[in-house]
């Protein structure tokens, strides 16, 4: 009997990235991505037993894209597809955990949408794309937001007027929820730990990146916040600023909302800071090189990290370690040990070859003998959607 198979989609405003994954722990039986759809370039991206392969669209789109998807999607899956997944962004307060999706849901992810603009329209897309290709398919809506609804209250309310939380939903609701949920379980199991019982906190690391503190398998606090600007240092996202640099920009050179929130979100980060690139390999390079400009961008983006991480600590009972994730988390030794190098109060420390060996998709642990753990763990966070949607549709 083939294993049952659930397809798991992520959708941008240009973009589709799918996989087809089996009920058990292995490689993804088809991956990849289709992108710059609606242009004259739209193609489609695939990998399937270690091959790769590629189809133009031709001015397709979230549906086009699909549509091409669906035949190769059929013949991998053997009979065998039980759903579709979908990573949505934002679920503010209604959703804490996956739904089945309807239409009732999809008017609630629609109203949800001003609350993550760039991120829950292009969920839609997909979703409605979807449902018109596979209607013959339940489908499922897995929220970035939902592991993060066990934050207490002292940590998701701003010191805002009451009414803006009330009547607006403005509080701090976070994101890469599904990646800290996974990496969290998946360092319990390597430590041999009960998930009920551990305490972490986590590092995802990639374009855009969060901390987490997770206490028995629940999130307790995370960096980012009503929207995914908050927080550390990212790609191109600035993180965290004087709240009060809207008004500055306004008054002194003109700007508008809109010019600054681009700003904030697509040219600052280490993009901004470096002057030269948002890509960490990029930077890593350049600054061996000598490039001022990489090397601040580094220093600002580790010791910012670190200062999230020691005020996450706030939220845990005890440390049973830290992880690294994401793909800078997973990649960069250079991230990791200088980061680490700022929490000796919390007494971590690394193992220098352990820390150098660990990167390209390995795991383990990486600190130095008498240091609390530090572990590099791959997120997985179409495994974790696949699995969340097949718990649902199972049961």
């Amino acid at each position: 009997m083939p294993a049952r198979t659930i397809l798991v989609i992520n959708c941008g405003s240009s973009s589709i990235k799918f996989a087809l994954v089996a009920a058990q722990p292995g490689p993804f039986i088809l991956s990849g991505l289709a992108e710059r759809l609606g242009s004259t370039t739209a193609v489609l991206h695939w990998q399937q037993d270690g091959q790769q392969h590629s189809e133009a669209l031709h001015g397709g789109d979230h549906r086009a894209a699909l549509a091409a998807l669906l035949p190769k999607v059929q013949a991998a899956s053997a009979g065998s597809l039980l759903g579709i997944g979908h990573r949505v962004v934002h679920g503010g307060e209604h959703f804490t955990q996956a739904c089945r999706l309807d239409a009732e849901v999809i008017a609630s992810i629609r109203a949800i949408a001003p609350l993550a603009p760039l991120h829950n329209p292009a969920s839609l897309q997909g979703i409605e794309a979807a449902l018109a290709v596979y209607p013959q398919l339940p489908q499922v809506a897995v929220f970035d937001t939902a592991f993060h609804q066990t934050l207490p209250e002292h940590a998701y309310r701003y010191a805002l007027p009451e009414s803006l939380y009330r009547e607006h939903g403005v509080r701090r609701y976070g994101f890469h929820g599904t990646s800290h949920r996974y990496v969290s379980q998946q360092a319990a199991q390597l430590a041999g730990l009960a998930v009920d019982g551990s305490s972490w906190l986590v590092a995802h690391l990639g374009n855009g990146c969060s901390t987490c503190a997770v206490v028995n398998g629940q999130s307790r606090d995370t960096s980012m916040g009503l929207t995914p600007l908050e927080g550390l240092v990212m790609g191109t996202r600035s993180g965290d600023v004087d709240p009060n640099l809207h008004g500055h920009l306004s008054r002194t050179l003109g700007w508008s909302l809109a010019r600054i929130d681009a700003m904030l979100n697509q040219e600052s980060g280490l993009l901004g800071l470096s002057g030269l690139s948002n890509d960490m390999r990029t930077l890593e390079q350049a600054r061996a090189d000598g490039h001022s400009g990489a090397t601040l961008a580094i220093e600002v983006f580790c010791y910012r990290l670190a200062k999230s991480l020691a005020a996450m600590a706030c939220a845990l009972p005890q440390l049973d370690g830290l992880i690294f994730t994401g793909g800078i988390g997973e990649h960069s030794p250079l991230i990791r040990a200088t980061t680490v190098a700022h929490l000796k109060l919390l007494g971590l420390a690394l193992d220098e070859t352990a820390n150098q060996r660990t990167r390209g998709g390995a795991s383990g642990p990486i600190h130095a003998p008498g240091s609390p753990r530090v572990l590099v763990v791959p997120t997985n966070e179409e495994r974790q959607i696949a699995l969340d949607t097949l718990t649902l549709l199972s049961a």
